[in-house]
């Protein structure tokens, strides 16, 4: 296996991981909100905060594979 081909299947598997994290967090928190009305500032607060997270690992894994790609 090249390793070009390596560094991108990595890259893939470490941007699928946060990107699951979104969308299971975008549910639950509609999901929330169409049961607690009330509760949006709390919930609003809690999904940032995960995306916040789950961005800013995405943007680590990018940052590391594309030094890693430089000779």
């Amino acid at each position: 296996m090249s390793r070009n081909l390596a560094l991108t299947l990595i890259f893939a598997l470490c941007i699928l991981g946060p990107a699951l994290v979104m969308g299971a967090t975008g549910f639950s928190s509609i999901s929330a909100l169409g049961r607690n009305p009330s509760a949006a500032p709390k919930i609003l607060t809690a999904m940032m905060i995960t995306l916040l997270f789950a961005e800013a690992i995405a943007i680590v894994a990018f940052l590391v594979v594309w030094q890693l790609f430089t000779p």
